[in-house]
C-alpha cells in the first residue's frame, strides 16, 4: 500500500509532534497550520502496512482532551482546537465512526472536528523538532513530557 497523510490538532503542536515521532511506521511529522479558522496542527506521513490509521487515531486521543472545546491546559482559543484534516475518504468514515462509538458511551462526548485537508501550512522553522531542540525546557518538562510517559507506557509496541 502506498504511504497516507492525516493531519490532526490537539492543542499545541509541539506536544503532538513529539509524541508522534515516536511512532513506528511514522515517516515523517511536521508541524503547520490548517482547517478553517486555522488550528495547530502536524502533517503526518505513514506507512499503513506498518501502523494502521485506528492505531494512529488511539494515540490521537489518547494524547490530548478532546472533549474541551478550544482549548488544551493553558492554551486557548480555535487554533488549539481538537480537530482531523483527513486525506481521504476512508479516513473520513474512520475518524468519525471512532468518535460516534466514544460518544455514544461517554459523559463528556468529544467535540473533535472532522474535516477535509484542504491547505497544509508549515510552521516557522523554529517550531520544528521543537522537543528535540531543547527550547523551552520549562514548558516540555511540564507538558509534553508527561504525554511522552504516556505514550511510552501505553503503546510501547508500536515505538520506534
Amino acid at each position: 500500500m502506498d504511504r497516507e497523510t492525516i493531519v490532526f490538532g490537539g492543542g499545541c503542536f509541539w506536544c503532538t509532534e513529539t509524541v508522534f515521532l515516536m511512532i513506528r511506521g511514522v515517516e515523517s511529522v511536521e508541524p503547520g497550520y490548517a482547517g478553517s479558522p486555522k488550528a495547530e496542527v502536524v502533517e503526518i506521513k505513514y506507512d499503513p502496512d506498518v501502523i494502521s490509521f485506528e492505531e494512529l487515531l488511539q494515540i490521537y486521543f489518547s494524547t490530548h482532551d478532546a472533549t474541551l472545546l478550544n482549548r488544551q491546559g493553558a492554551d486557548v482559543g480555535t487554533q488549539y482546537r481538537s480537530i482531523i484534516l483527513y486525506t481521504t475518504e476512508r479516513q473520513r468514515e474512520k475518524a468519525q465512526h471512532y468518535i460516534d462509538v466514544i460518544n455514544k458511551s461517554a459523559t463528556q462526548r468529544l467535540v473533535t472536528e472532522v474535516q477535509k485537508l484542504d491547505r497544509f501550512i508549515p510552521a516557522e522553522e523554529y517550531h520544528k523538532n521543537f522537543y528535540q531542540s531543547g527550547q523551552r525546557p520549562d514548558y516540555c518538562e511540564l507538558v509534553i513530557d508527561p504525554k511522552i510517559d504516556k505514550v511510552r507506557a501505553k503503546f510501547k509496541h508500536l515505538l520506534k
